[in-house]
């Protein structure tokens, strides 16, 4: 049973990582800073793939302490874990005089390693750690404690990168709490090499899959963001409320722009009202006597996501409009548009136009 969990395991997050791999790898043609994190994932996603070939041998064996292939497979994931993150603001293939230098250990250990299988070396076996202190100064166990450091070094710099990250200014926040995360799951794989487990193996792949899901997934949100908005509707005349409703059984879209159009009439002619930060869909639905799955409908069909939204799009081009008239100068000052608080105006402002509120204040001081 647990052979078949790791293997289903295995073949769940090889896909996984090589479908993050492909996602990057379209955002790299256009945004070449995606180029590093799709080698990456696919450079995981093939060890994955390589792993499902020996899942019944990985199942039935149990690893010495400080095993050299485990500690090998933790030097490589967290180097690798700890330069990706770095590859937004800064591509590793850019900077590749510097990456080997900073890879140059880890190759030093590969490398010795190879030589040493090459001729034959056979690792001592210990499974209890009383049996160390009698092995400890021979080069084996020494090796093995050099290998320990140097991931211990590259597990340091996941934690160390946040701080870097952070000042960047176009570089989310979540990148940064995200690479915390990749720190202390590597934690789980120093455990593995002093008490090795299949099942915290698994954790481990698991754990390792979900946060590499959440930073893809964050990655397209913040590209959606960059997607071009529904343009503001200028509706000269009010459609009548026998016009909204007729339709619905013959020309379903047609009924929801007749609607939508309605609705349009009202916005831009009822500007005191939603410029107060109280109205909201209630409101809106009273004003132009449409129930809320109707209006919510409505708005949809024009593409935005919610009613909210909606709204907030008209505040954010009143807000526009009101400091290019040099009446807000201030982030004090937004709430004149409708917005509650500044956080809100900050938040809703940058989700709409892609900039941050502070900066286009600063354009026009």
């Amino acid at each position: 049973m647990i052979s078949v969990s790791l293997h289903s395991v295995l073949l769940a997050v090889t896909v996984a990582h090589l479908m993050i791999a492909a996602v990057m790898s379209l955002f790299a043609r256009h945004r070449v800073q995606y180029l590093s994190l799709a080698a990456i994932m696919g450079l995981f996603g093939f060890a994955f793939m390589a792993m499902l070939f020996f899942s019944p041998e990985i199942e039935s064996s149990t690893p010495m302490l400080l095993d050299p292939g485990l500690l090998m497979g933790l030097t490589a994931a967290v180097f690798l874990q700890s330069i990706y993150p770095l590859s937004i603001p800064m591509p590793a293939y850019l900077q590749w005089k510097r990456m080997l230098i900073y890879a140059a250990p880890a190759i030093c250990v590969f490398v010795v390693y190879g030589f040493l299988s090459l001729f034959g070396f056979h690792p001592v076996h210990f499974h209890m750690w009383r049996e160390i202190p009698a092995q400890l100064f021979t080069s084996d166990i020494l090796l093995r404690f050099v290998v320990l450091g140097l991931s211990f070094y590259y597990m340091l710099n996941m934690f160390r990168l946040p701080r870097t990250l952070l000042q960047h200014p176009d570089i989310p926040n979540y990148l940064a709490a995200y690479t915390v995360g990749l720190g202390l799951s590597s934690c789980i794989f120093v455990w593995l090499t002093l008490d090795y487990s299949l099942w915290l193996f698994i954790v481990w792949l698991v754990i390792l899959t979900l946060q590499n899901l959440y930073m893809c997934f964050r990655t397209l949100e913040t590209l959606a963001l960059g997607l071009p908005k529904p343009e503001i509707l200028k509706v000269e005349t009010e459609p009548s409320v026998v016009e909204t409703n007729e339709g619905d059984d013959e020309d379903f879209n047609e009924a929801n722009r007749h609607r939508f159009e309605r609705i349009e009439f009202w916005m831009q002619h009822n500007q005191d009202a939603w410029k107060d930060y109280t109205f909201g869909r209630d409101q809106l639905c009273e004003a132009v006597g449409l129930n809320r799955h109707l209006l919510l409908q409505s708005v949809r069909s024009q593409g935005y996501y919610n009613i909210h939204e909606y709204i907030s799009t008209y505040r954010i081009n009143e807000l526009m409009r009101m400091i290019a008239r040099g009446e807000v100068r201030t982030l004090g000052a937004c709430q004149d548009a409708g917005f509650g608080t500044i956080k809100t105006a900050r938040s809703s402002f940058e989700k709409v136009t892609g900039e941050s509120l502070d900066s286009y204040l600063a354009k026009y001081k």
